[in-house]
């Protein structure tokens, strides 16, 4: 499998003052010494608990946080080790899709309005263009093209989930970062989300990075397995093999920490639906 994405020896540092008024706080490695391979249309699970790096991980490679040292590659061209604003220009491909789904959404402004002016920030100026590459993404993920006139507040969480993925898709990355993104749902409509990552990954050529505490997603969705404990990837390999048998105490000890995922009820082998 070819590598879109390739990481070597990234470390990041964070945080770390001083001033008249505040004493000394020097900083902390949020990432140390991480390096993977994340093959082109591959679902590569990040997992690990609050404060283990993740986050601060997703950012530098979306050029929103710099890296201290190592490389980040784009399908083979180093991106790292640029200014901010030159990261995020040259790391178009890669995307963000929060686990609030409404956050970046206008409560002021129509679903259509919201995703058209994406477009229009991305030089298309054509409205007709925009009027119908908003259509066609609606209904690309599940949601009834005329439901672009609809405002945030008429849209259930499972379907904000979508029209995040519609606004994110309009810009034609390769690359997701998705964070949490069945966080909040009950388990039939996670199932109906998972189900449509899978349908976009195939439609569009897409390789996710997913980030998740929910063990039970994170099995039946991915593909290979990253922990993160204090920083560090522990140990990373197939979903299945890592978690029949992991090699790390800490891997060992948050598979431990939940209830046996036979017993889950997620499944993304339910059927797709708007909900």
């Amino acid at each position: 499998m070819k590598p879109i994405v390739e990481v070597h020896d990234l470390t990041v540092m964070v945080g770390g003052r001083r001033g008249l008024l505040v004493r000394n706080v020097p900083p902390v490695r949020a990432v140390d010494g991480v390096g993977f391979e994340l093959g082109q249309g591959e679902i590569l699970a990040l997992v690990g608990e609050s404060g283990s790096g993740k986050t601060t991980l997703g950012r530098t490679l979306l050029g929103l946080q710099r890296e201290t040292s190592g490389e980040i590659r784009l399908d083979g061209t180093t991106v790292s080790g640029l200014a901010p604003e030159a990261a995020r220009r040259a790391r178009r491909d890669i995307q963000y899709v929060h686990q609030d789904a409404g956050a970046a959404l206008d409560p002021w402004w129509s679903i259509g309005r919201t995703l058209a002016e994406g477009l229009l920030i991305h030089g298309v100026r054509s409205a007709a263009e925009r009027v119908d590459r908003v259509a066609e993404m609606l209904a690309a993920v599940g949601l009834d093209p005329a439901w672009g006139r609809r405002y945030p507040h008429e849209f259930s969480g499972g379907q904000l989930r979508r029209v995040a993925l519609a606004r994110i898709l309009l810009l034609r990355p390769r690359v997701l970062i998705l964070d949490e993104p069945t966080s909040g749902l009950d388990m039939s409509v996670q199932a109906t989300v998972l189900n449509l990552l899978l349908e976009l990954r195939e439609r569009f050529s897409l390789t996710y990075l997913f980030i998740s505490h929910d063990l039970s997603v994170v099995e039946r969705l991915s593909d290979r397995v990253a922990i993160m404990h204090l920083g560090r990837i522990v140990e990373i390999g197939a979903t299945k093999p890592l978690f029949a048998k992991p090699s790390h105490a800490y891997t060992r000890a948050l598979l431990d920490a939940v209830p046996r995922l036979e017993g889950r009820s997620t499944s993304i082998g339910m059927p797709v639906a708007a909900k």
